[in-house]
């Protein structure tokens, strides 16, 4: 059928053309088994039909079992089964080999009762069909021809191993295992399901042709298949859209593809919006998409939620934070991917795509959180992103969002875009601010700021008002534990002793709300801690209370997260990096005070806090309370009558993560070669628009000027004098290690001091053990904030080995040193501090690897679990970044397949058999622990396993997390 030539296949054999009577035969037989017919499949054994029965349960694809060609996999073409029956019986045993042992006895006990008369029905079927014919060619008509091409070729093997098939001609043969097909008991494959799938492959046809035309009528959702509706109700919970949602989506020039900038406040529901328009690239469009998110914590809970989107719509979802992606990433030829990165990966994503011309094979970007555009070194790599892309390819087209954002002008001219603005919240949100016993209702139109609303008749004991002078126990149980409340604290310590607090004095009853699911919850803490737990949390949990910083590890933070969203914990004692994280909301916010550490809070930041008021579907009201103290009354007015801040460009003020990396990859990437075109391109950013405002001192040109000669002076950049047409021209080119910089984003301020590191390295690598390469990838940045505990510090040297003593000499800090601070003794002989510190992180690194528990780490050397996971974090992303920057110089061609497994045991520090389940997203160790106990251990077994069998078989595994694992194994 789809065979292109006319030519008869089968040649003398005995063609189909010669006599229709076979197909008249199969005609016949046809109605009496109509869908046996339909599916025209060979005999599958038992076991693989009920392994296929099990997951249509769970609506996943048959396909992906039975009879599923790798070229139809990638286009989402199911094709019958029509392999011969032993090589279905071998397909069985070798997708059997794919699932863990514990699924295996699932199976067996789920279909013992009948197993019995369904293999006695198939014994007595094989029996007749050996009795007709010692070797029956089995066939069906492929969709394919690839796998019309494979059934052939299957057909003459079979056909020649037997001697009785000499004499029998193909036609005869073909006869009888048509008709020997279409009498066969097989698998049912769903009628429905086929239904579905055309109606999926038929809308996203009609999808495409609605976008690329300027009608009105867009199709069955938004330009998109009425599947994704489904999924966003099964999934998400969704039914309807939003007024401003359907309004934004429907934009004029979104449908011309204009850039656009959106705002509304927090919990909006801005990032359903970006969602859906991603979806229509990837599906309508079948370009590219780059979604840029501020944390790797957003990074991965996207990751997480868009896989199963991925799997049922045929789309690659790929993870682009610490040291995970690819550069450039694989080019493939019939799914696009949806790459969700941080703005550092991003960045480096752009890069890569940009040097290998595939620039235009991005045909969205979405950002986030765009204020962050104003916010330090960060802000700076994302300025230079979006204007790099803006810049590369005018395909592209970019949506921005943002609860917090004033200057819009400004980033519409940098970004070229329409902007799109709200103020609606789907619950209402009352702003309070309590000073001492009288809290006062926010209203922006009063002269100061906030009218009078009720005055608090609080009867505390005198112990209790000592104890806790502002009520936060009051406000607190008013709340809890029907509703969820989020206390904000300015520093990590605080968060602990107002949990502790709140503990001391809540009544017993509290104890008994969902009592057994806290004691799982200290259970899981424990595994966690290799036994150990936090001894605040211990007392907190019990009465559904606990903190949440960055002294948690990631385990810990995931935990407390999920019995947060499932209502077990009740109150979060948090700091404001909560406010920007994942999304944790509550029916209650108070502000413990208006400041961050010892900084005083910004407007986005107490507008981020209080966004977290009031859950959509759950709450009909959200509160958030800003306790005061008299003497920063004054503040606090200023603080609700201000407007939001303004962005401004850091490309100046972050000089070396900013200005002068910008000027490197440019030239490097070939963007702009001259000084006049890299002024050209700095006018189209950011800092081009608001160069008046930011560069007083001195003209954007001689910002220019400097900062190419900087770079020449470094050995970054060198000029190249191109002769043509008897006229020279001035350009500039890279050097070996300028490209190295760029490429791997090495802060110049210490790539010279990291090349000279490594070259020296070369003259006697300690090879022994890990330790002298994890000198290396220590992060530099990390290295200002360290203080040595120099007791441990000896004690840790004096476990090193002889060898491994060489490497504290070779990089500068003597045993003798290391003596003398221990024992309190004036030093003469000067040392680097900078190494010393280094040195330092270097043990704690090391000691992480051998143990891979940050408990005992941070116990070991008197740190809090939060820093020694940070550190963790970190040393993993600037290992990465180290390899790529080794990979462009000859010299350093060792550290390659060193660093290669160097960063991967970084980013995961587990036993090494878990590190293929902790690849899978939402996957960490105390997780990939229970599910290699359980018998998944490789990335394969979690993506044929069974939701329902992993929720019988993990403990403390919810349906919906079930889900998610299988689907991001799959991706």
């Amino acid at each position: 059928q789809c065979d292109d030539s006319e030519e008869d296949m089968f040649g003398d054999y005995g063609s189909f053309c010669e006599d229709d009577s076979v197909l008249a035969q199969a005609l016949a037989t046809e109605p009496a088994h109509p869908q046996d017919a339909e599916a025209a499949a060979g005999v599958v054994p038992e076991s693989l039909r009920l392994g296929t029965d099990q997951r249509e349960q769970e609506n996943y694809s048959a396909s992906e079992i039975v009879g599923t060609r790798a070229g139809d996999t990638e286009r989402g073409v199911q094709t019958p089964a029509s392999d011969p029956p032993g090589a279905s019986e071998e397909l069985a045993d070798s997708l059997f080999d794919e699932l863990p042992s514990s699924q295996l006895l699932y199976f067996a006990e789920m279909c013992q009762p009948s197993a019995g008369s369904q293999t006695a029905a198939g014994t007595e079927k094989v029996d007749a069909s050996k009795c007709s014919s010692s070797d029956k060619v089995r066939s069906a008509s492929s969709p394919c021809p690839d796998s019309e091409h494979k059934n052939r070729s299957t057909e003459f093997s079979s056909g020649m191993k037997s001697d009785s098939c000499k004499n029998t001609s193909l036609k005869d043969h073909l006869k009888n295992a048509l008709t020997e097909n279409a009498k066969a008991q097989t698998v049912k494959v769903s009628k429905t399901k086929q239904l579905k799938e055309a109606i999926l492959s038929e809308e996203i046809c009609v999808a495409r042709k609605a976008i690329g035309s300027s009608s009105v009528d867009i199709g069955p959702f938004y330009g998109l298949p009425s599947k994704v509706k489904d999924l966003l109700r099964q999934l998400r919970g969704i039914e309807t859209l939003y007024e401003w949602q359907h309004d934004c989506l429907t934009l004029e020039c979104l449908q011309q593809r204009k850039n656009l900038i959106y705002s509304l406040p927090t919990s909006g529901g801005k990032t359903l919006v970006a969602e859906i328009l991603i979806l229509q690239e990837l599906l309508c469009m079948q370009k590219d998409v780059l979604m840029i998110l501020p944390y790797v914590a957003i990074v991965q809970e996207k990751v997480w939620g868009l896989s199963s989107f991925g799997i049922e719509l045929g789309f690659l979802v790929e993870e682009y934070a610490g040291s995970k992606g690819r550069f450039p990433p694989i080019k493939r030829r019939c799914k696009k991917s949806l790459y969700i990165a941080t703005i550092e990966k991003g960045h480096m994503l752009v890069n890569s795509l940009i040097e290998t011309d595939r620039i235009g094979d991005l045909g969205l970007v979405v950002v986030d959180e765009l204020h962050m555009l104003g916010e330090g070194s960060r802000g700076a790599t994302l300025e230079m992103t979006l204007a790099k892309i803006l810049y590369t390819s005018k395909s592209t087209h970019i949506v921005g969002m943002s609860a917090t954002l004033n200057n819009v002008g400004d980033l519409q001219k940098f970004l070229r875009a329409e902007y799109y603005t709200k103020n609606f919240r789907p619950v209402e949100l009352k702003e309070y601010i309590k000073i001492r016993d009288t809290i006062y209702e926010v209203d922006s139109k009063a002269e100061n700021g906030f009218t009078f609303s009720r005055l608090l008749n609080f009867k505390y004991s005198s112990n209790l008002k000592k104890a806790d002078p502002d009520h936060i126990i009051a406000l607190v149980t008013e709340v809890i534990p029907k509703y969820s409340c989020l206390i904000f604290c300015p520093t990590k310590k605080n968060c602990e002793n107002v949990a502790s607090m709140v503990c001391k004095y809540l009544n017993k009853e509290f104890r008994s709300h969902r009592e057994k699911e806290k004691e799982d919850l200290i259970k899981d803490l424990k595994n966690i801690g290799n036994g150990s737990i936090c001894p605040v949390l211990k007392q907190t949990i019990p009465f559904g209370v606990a903190y949440h910083h960055s002294g948690l590890t990631n385990d810990e933070r995931k935990s407390i997260e999920e019995a947060y969203s499932r209502g077990v914990l009740c109150l979060l004692a948090c700091t404001a990096t909560l406010a920007a994280g994942v999304n944790l909301p509550a029916r209650r916010v108070i502000l413990r005070a208006p400041y961050v550490a010892t900084d005083f809070l910004k407007k986005n930041q107490y507008k981020q806090m209080i966004g977290r008021a009031g859950r959509a579907g759950i709450d009909n009201a959200g509160e958030s309370i800003l306790i005061v103290q008299e003497k920063d009354k004054h503040l606090v007015q200023d603080l609700v009558t201000s407007p939001l801040e303004n962005c401004y460009s850091n490309l100046l003020p972050e000089f070396t993560k900013g200005m002068q990396n910008l000027l490197l990859s440019l030239v490097g990437l070939k963007i702009a070669v001259t000084q006049e075109e890299v002024y050209d391109f700095l006018c189209h950013t950011l800092l081009g628009v608001q160069q008046q405002l930011l560069s007083k001192e001195k003209s954007l040109s001689e910002l220019v000027k400097d900062g190419l000669e900087s770079l020449i002076e470094k050995g970054l950049l060198r000029v190249k004098i191109v002769e043509k047409d008897q006229n020279s021209k001035i350009t500039l080119a890279i050097t070996r290690l300028g490209k190295a910089a760029y490429k791997g984003s090495i802060d110049l301020s210490y790539c010279n001091l990291l090349y000279k590191e490594l070259k020296k390295g070369l003259e006697g690598l300690v090879l022994e053990s890990s330790f002298h390469l994890l000198y290396l990838a220590t992060p530099y940045d990390m290295v200002s904030n360290c203080s040595p505990d120099w007791m441990i510090y000896l004690r840790q040297f004096n476990q090193l080995s002889a060898a491994e003593q060489t490497v504290a000499d070779m990089v500068g800090v003597p045993e003798s040193f290391i003596a003398k601070k221990a024992s309190g003794q004036a030093i003469r002989k000067s040392v680097d501090s900078a190494s010393v510190n280094r040195l330092y992180l270097t043990f704690i690194l090391y000691n992480l690897l051998k143990e891979t528990n940050i408990w005992s780490v941070s116990e070991k050397f008197n740190l809090s679990r939060g820093y020694v996971q940070n550190l963790l974090n970190s040393a993993a992303s600037f290992a990465s970044c180290v390899l790529h920057f080794c990979e462009e110089l000859e010299e350093f061609w060792v550290y390659k397949a060193l660093l290669t497994e160097l960063t991967k045991h970084l980013t995961y520090c587990v036993k090494t058999e878990l590190i293929p389940l902790m690849e899978v997203a939402g996957v960490l160790e105390a997780r990939a622990n229970q599910l290699y106990n359980a018998g998944y251990k490789t990335l394969a077994h979690l993506a044929n396993a069974n939701p329902e069998t992993l929720v019988k078989t993990i403990e403390h595994l919810s349906r919906r997390q079930a889900k998610q694992i299988v689907s991001s194994a799959k991706v």
